[in-house]
């Protein structure tokens, strides 16, 4: 007589929804890796490059990067870095979309943080295709370097590397990704050898970018961009005194003030 677990599982598993079909890897803009599945991104709108205000030299360096990746020449794994709010993640999604636009064959796959044990899978995934892929970890960082070590060996130094078709675009709040404790290198027996491991993942990342809080024009040419581009009437002073109520200045916060802008004309964005 079969065992009653074995039943149970066997007419659970039956009535489990079934996985999802993988979305065709050459067929769409840009993908989530989900449950270790391709899925095509709903409504993939990138901001166009030119909205992105006071971060020149970072747009040019990620768009020929990404530009050389589309086309199949050498390019670099690439860390935005620096202040909240800054546009690190619009700027990855801006250069993607201007890239797809001049005609490179380059597609977006967002995969989440918690997801880094799965990078080999995804790289199976995408490996020899005829396109090429930036893998986009938003928000990254560690408490530990302990924790950073895959990673670390997916960049460079493990056994099988990553595709020449997909390069890692990481963005972080952190410089060097791993959080830096005085008093663990204080109590190690080689304080360097504490340190080493902490900036080692941040090393391996030939492209690194920084981002920094913007003074109060560059704050008032961002909101000036995005109102221009919806057609919404702005007053410079209550744009400042939105940014001081928030108590920062960033193209984040420029972005929310124009969504209020937005609210009290009645109109939608899109």
């Amino acid at each position: 007589m079969t065992d009653p677990l074995i039943r149970i599982a066997a007419a659970l598993e039956r009535l489990a929804p079934p996985p999802p079909a993988a979305a065709d890897p050459l067929a769409h803009p840009a993908y989530v890796w989900r449950d270790a599945v391709l899925t095509a991104a709903r409504d993939f709108a990138p901001l166009p490059l030119p909205l992105l205000h006071g971060v020149d030299a970072q747009k040019k360096a990620l768009f020929d990067n990404l530009t050389r990746l589309a086309a199949g020449h050498a390019a670099q794994d690439a860390l935005l870095w620096g202040a909240r709010g800054t546009g690190k993640s619009a700027l990855v999604k801006a250069a993607v979309g201007a890239v797809q636009s001049s005609g490179g064959a380059l597609a977006l796959i967002e995969v989440a943080a918690d997801r880094l044990d799965t990078l080999p899978r995804l790289f199976d995934a995408v490996a020899g295709r005829a396109r090429a892929y930036a893998i986009f970890l938003d928000d990254l960082g560690f408490d530990a370097a302990a924790e950073a070590r895959v990673l670390r060996s997916l960049l460079e130094g493990g056994a099988e590397a990553r595709p020449a078709n997909a390069r890692l675009i990481v963005t972080s709040n952190r410089r060097h990704l791993v959080t830096r404790d005085i008093a663990e290198q204080g109590s190690a027996i080689n304080p360097r050898d504490s340190v080493d491991d902490q900036l080692a993942l941040a090393d391996r990342f030939g492209l690194s970018l920084g981002f920094h809080v913007v003074d109060q024009d560059a704050y008032l040419a961002i909101v000036r961009g995005y109102a221009e581009r919806h057609a919404l009437p702005f007053d410079t002073g209550d744009a400042v005194q939105w940014a001081t109520r928030r108590g920062s200045r960033s193209g984040r916060v420029a972005w929310q003030y124009v969504v209020e802008l937005a609210g009290r004309e009645g109109k939608a964005l899109k």
